[in-house]
């Protein structure tokens, strides 16, 4: 039961739930002293590893000196971080634990407010032995919002049967750089698709009654040189059209409740104190009434990494006036000396109130001030992190990532014959798992606990299928030991396939390949890797190159010799069982790209969404054409695209006229699929804006609309996509975003780059502002028709 606190008389007016939330929080508001006020705005990571290999930047630095339990939850506390994600513990003895740290905040405190408790949930629930999802990259490549929507929901329920009520996720960050190392944990490079995918993401896990927070707010992803915290020279078109997008995307069609601002410095002002942003953005134009939270340390780093502010009270200052209302991982800034500026009149207490009603609102909304509230939740003791459904979920997921590049007829494997498995990560399971799931971003810390879940390898799975199988590593991820590349040609010239798996390690700051401060000099495979790959090709056997990676890595001229090409990003605890029947051909694949992936590792890091000079022109000598296009993907049967047209007033359009598409209407577009193979598929429809001629440059091409359309052979559907003029607006001279009169396509994509239908048409009217509450999303329609039957 919750501790009676000493101001409690019968029901205190902020745990009345038939009050309106407000009234609420102005009657506790109205109670408390400054420092009860100060203690509601910051977290505590008491479980912190203080050795120098922590989970967050300058963790060791940053945590030295935290106060006893005691003293910290004297005055109440706001939040506790990550009691489930800093060191391997039993779900239901963790679930107990967090229980009775919970009892003692109740009863330390005049009010017996709880804790907010919030984990990382990237890739699943980020404890021990809980489920772990494909990597967000996968999500984008899936192209199934509907299904990223399913695992988020069944992440939020364990995380609530824990405890837990807040997640740090969705990364909604548009990838600009691959070389970044956190390009693992973005959608793609396409912020319609990131969009799109990050808002079923948070509908997933706040239906479930989880708090979602959207990450991270804003540019980070953008920095010079793809060096994490690095500066971001970005001007405020680019952050308006293509980085700013995902955000309003999710919370105006999810319904997130929290935001975490960026490490990044945008033309010289660190986000953590722009209140142009934080404020005048989030709140004052978009309307966001949430909390936003630091980045772990985020506070400080206004002093210790950004040096615009002169010690800790200054950079807390700083930190209020933008806009930020808790202070993340753990009390340090918004400490003890912050309560004395506050008495000095350095820092005003409106500013400390202001952040105060969101952070009290948002804990009714949890229920954490509601009187039947309970420590432990009715499901912790029987708590299962990793189930049957949960696992389902992973693998169809997994399933729908992997992305088939080239394949001249070697896939899927033919029954009976002899397959070499040769390369690093064929027979490691870590292999699978991004920087942001436990066993990596946690578990290594902790190697006597093990992985605390049955993850196959590739080769586990593959071995199932393909009873003569051979394996050799070959060589490392990382490092120059080239001794054990004879053994991998020799593998691969006695077999009649090789299957090669190359690619990365996830890890932190230095410890991987990719993820968290593991950013790339160039887009060269790590290690020796490269070399791996040209003596398995100059065999003549043929050769399905897996690459199993958290960025798109660019083979060269080596990949035009492989027989098949399949990319996995980080594809999740049974990411080797998809692969494998991918190989195999028990899953026919329909995963495309959320990135492009380049021809050149001197980089030329640019994504897809470029305008006319950005792509191959006669005025440089470099090509930066991507091997494969933003989209692009196979599959195991063939699909016709045909008749495409412009649904409407048809009596009324000269055909020879583009059709009229009002600046404020929608235009409603339609073209016929048709599986022509032998064997069921799905097919990702794409569809493109094209802008031949506006105000400002534009994208070539860029993401409307997408729909997976799953057919039977022979099977044939109508797809239609209703698209809002609001979809084409941009930001113009004004500086203001608008809907430009003029001529325009619509183009159906196999891919960015394979346009199999263009459909011009004219934006009729007078230039139209738009804000906010535009229409964000193109609808769409699968309408089946009369299946025909198969003819070879």
């Amino acid at each position: 039961m919750r501790s009676q606190s000493p101001v409690d008389s019968g029901v205190a007016p902020w745990r009345d739930p038939h009050l309106p939330p407000a009234e609420r929080v102005e009657a506790l508001v109205s109670l408390m002293s400054l420092e009860e006020k100060i203690a509601q705005l910051v977290g505590v990571w008491v479980g912190a590893e203080a050795s120098g290999e922590g989970v967050a930047p300058h963790q060791s630095d940053m945590i030295d000196g935290t106060p006893p339990w005691a003293e910290i939850i004297r005055y109440g506390l706001g939040q506790l971080t990550r009691p489930f994600g800093t060191a391997p513990v039993d779900p239901v003895l963790g679930a107990r634990s967090l229980a009775a740290s919970q009892a003692q905040i109740v009863a330390a405190s005049r009010f017996g407010i709880p804790a907010q408790v919030h984990e990382e949930c990237l890739t699943g629930f980020a404890a021990w032995r809980a489920t772990v999802y494909p990597t967000p990259l996968g999500w984008g490549a899936a192209f199934d919002p509907e299904l990223v929507e399913e695992m988020a929901g069944r992440i939020g329920r364990s995380m609530r049967a824990a405890g837990v009520h807040q997640g740090l996720a969705p990364v909604l960050d548009v990838t600009r750089d691959y070389r970044w190392g956190r390009t693992e944990e973005t959608i793609g490079e396409d912020p319609y698709l990131v969009g799109t995918t990050g808002a079923a993401y948070v509908r997933g896990l706040e239906r479930a009654g989880v708090v979602a927070t959207l990450k991270h707010f804003a540019g980070y992803s953008a920095s010079r040189g793809g060096r994490n915290l690095a500066p971001v020279p970005m001007g405020p078109r680019e952050l308006a059209d293509v980085i700013l997008p995902p955000f309003e995307m999710a919370l105006r069609l999810g319904g997130a409740r929290s935001v975490m601002n960026s490490y990044a410095e945008i033309d010289g002002l660190p986000v953590a104190a722009d209140e142009e942003l934080l404020t005048g953005l989030l709140r004052d134009e978009w309307g966001f009434t949430g909390t936003v939270v630091a980045d772990y340390f985020a506070v400080r780093f206004l002093q210790t990494l950004h040096g615009v502010a002169a010690d800790g009270t200054d950079a807390a200052r700083l930190a209020l006036r933008a806009g930020i209302d808790v202070e993340l991982p753990t009390v340090d800034a918004f400490g003890p000396p912050l309560v004395a500026a506050v008495r000095r009149g350095e820092v005003d207490e409106t500013l400390i109130d202001r952040a105060l009603r969101r952070v009290l609102t948002q804990k009714i909304e949890v229920g954490l001030l509601d009187e039947d509230w309970r420590e432990l939740p009715d499901d912790a003791a029987d708590l299962r992190l990793d189930d049957e459904t949960s696992q389902d979920v992973a693998v169809r997921l997994a399933r729908e990532s992997v992305v088939l590049l080239r394949n001249t007829g070697v896939l899927p494997l033919p029954a009976g014959r002899r397959v070499a498995l040769v390369g690093p990560l064929a027979d490691d399971p870590m292999a699978l798992l991004g920087c942001y799931t436990f066993p990596n971003h946690v578990g290594v810390h902790h190697s006597g606990y093990g992985l605390g879940l049955d993850i196959p390898s590739l080769r586990d799975e593959l071995a199932r299928r393909v009873p003569q199988l051979t394996h050799e590593p070959g060589c490392a991820v990382t490092g120059e030991d080239t001794s054990g590349i004879p053994a991998a040609v020799a593998a691969a010239a006695d077999a009649d396939v090789c299957v090669l798996a190359v690619g990365d390690r996830a890890g932190m700051f230095g410890r991987g390949t990719s993820g968290e401060g593991c950013d790339a000099v160039d887009l060269r495979l790590p290690g020796v890797q490269a070399d791996l790959v040209r003596a398995v090709l100059a065999t003549g056997t043929p050769v399905v190159l897996v690459l199993m990676t958290g960025r798109p890595y660019a083979l060269g001229p080596e990949v035009d010799a492989a027989a098949a090409v399949v990319q996995a990003f980080f594809l999740g605890q049974r990411g080797g069982q998809a692969l494998a029947e991918v190989l195999t051909g028990e899953v026919n694949p329909s995963g495309r790209l959320p990135v492009s992936v380049p021809r050149d590792a001197g980089g030329l890091p640019g994504t897809y969404l470029m305008p006319p000079l950005g792509r191959r022109n006669e005025v440089s000598s470099v090509d930066p054409t991507p091997a494969y296009p933003f989209g692009h993907g196979l599959s195991y049967t063939t699909f016709d695209w045909s008749d495409a047209t412009v649904l409407g007033p048809a009596d009324e359009q000269d055909p020879a006229d583009p059709a009229a598409w009002p600046v404020d209407g929608t235009a409603r577009v339609r073209i016929t699929i048709r599986n022509t193979g032998a064997r069921a598929g799905v097919e990702v429809v794409q569809l493109y804006l094209h802008d031949p001629v506006a105000q400002t440059t534009r994208p070539v091409v860029r993401l409307v609309g997408f729909t997976r359309v799953p057919l039977e052979a022979g099977e044939a559907a109508h797809v239609t996509f209703g698209v809002p003029a609001d979809v084409a607006s941009f930001v113009g001279l004004s500086g203001r975003r608008i809907v430009e009169p003029g001529d325009v396509e619509l183009r159906f994509g196999r891919s960015s780059g394979d346009v199999a239908a263009t459909l011009p048409l004219r934006l009729t009217g007078v230039e139209r502002q738009v804000g906010h509450q535009r229409e964000l999303l193109t609808s769409v329609r699968v309408q089946p028709l009369v299946a025909v039957p198969h003819s070879d």
